[in-house]
């Protein structure tokens, strides 16, 4: 499977697209190079929210694992959310080019460094990394797979996924959310929220026990996605999605005028629940203007 980022991830194809080889290869071969910003955490958050799912290929029996190509340093926290992805038992490859921040690749990318984290000069010197990489990529998998002994449930559907996604208590700052849970209870449910627009991903981790949470230090006016995630020993099931806004700030109404003279006047109006201050402008009117 294969996302481009920029300030927006994109999947170019899931990871039950091709069956062959030489699909991949004609695949790369007609990719278009998507320029932009570098939100890697928003990166890492796409690739675990839409690409390893089963509906796009991820199979439960099988090891997850995450090369993550960059030219640059993050303008988000790119460390969080590849801690989500290695908390889940999600392995990271970090490569760098050019300008990729050495420092970060090494936060990001999985243990031992010396076999995940890689940088070159410039593009061409990729191809250098090929060997040793596939080398090491199929090592791990073998290492994983020996340690690993017991049952993964190759179904999810119902099994592992929550239902019912309802937002409810909707204000200017905030939401209530409930699910019904999946028929195996998760171990913990991860809920990620963030302006559909642009912006940070930020996330709540519950106990797998708990169906609901009020999310609040919202912003107003904005639509938001919201998704649940149920979180097992050894994988991620279907997660849930929504998308609401929150509702503007109240206005102040009834503005009255009173106590005119040659240079002042009284205003009065009924308060906006939960203002805490006023700004009030005032501009001379055109001439022949309404009052």
């Amino acid at each position: 499977g294969l996302s481009q980022y920029s300030s927006d991830p994109r999947t170019e194809w899931d990871l039950s697209a091709y069956s062959t080889r030489d699909q991949v290869l004609e695949a790369m071969r007609n990719l278009r190079y998507k320029g932009g910003n570098t939100f890697t955490g928003l990166a890492l958050t796409h690739v675990l929210e839409q690409n390893l799912k089963p509906d796009a290929g991820a199979r439960l029996e099988a090891e997850k694992l995450v090369i993550l190509l960059t030219d640059g340093k993050s303008q988000d926290d790119a460390n969080l959310a590849a801690q989500t992805l290695k908390n889940l038992g999600i392995e990271i490859f970090a490569i760098g080019v050019k300008n990729a921040d050495e420092a970060e690749l090494k936060q990001v990318a999985s243990e031992p460094l010396e076999l995940t984290v890689y940088n070159v000069l410039d593009f061409p010197l990729l191809s250098s990394l090929v060997g040793k990489l596939t080398r090491v990529l199929c090592t791990r998998i073998k290492e994983k797979r020996h340690k690993e002994s017991a049952d993964i449930p190759v179904n999810t559907g119902p099994q592992l996924s929550p239902t019912d996604l309802k937002i409810s208590a909707v204000t200017s700052k905030s939401m209530h959310l409930t699910w019904s849970p999946p028929l195996r209870p998760p171990k913990k449910y991860r809920i990620v929220y963030y302006p559909s627009k642009g912006g940070i991903p930020k996330e709540v981790i519950l106990d797998g026990a708990v169906s609901s949470l009020r999310l609040s230090n919202l912003t107003s006016h904005t639509e938001y996605l919201v998704s649940v995630f149920p979180i097992y020993d050894t994988v991620v099931g279907d997660g849930l999605r929504g998308v609401t806004s929150t509702l503007p700030l109240s206005s102040p109404r009834s503005l009255r005028v009173s106590e005119l003279s040659h240079n002042s006047i009284r205003l009065s109006w009924k308060a906006a629940q939960g203002a805490t201050q006023y700004l009030v402008l005032c501009s001379a009117a055109p001439d022949r203007a309404e009052d």
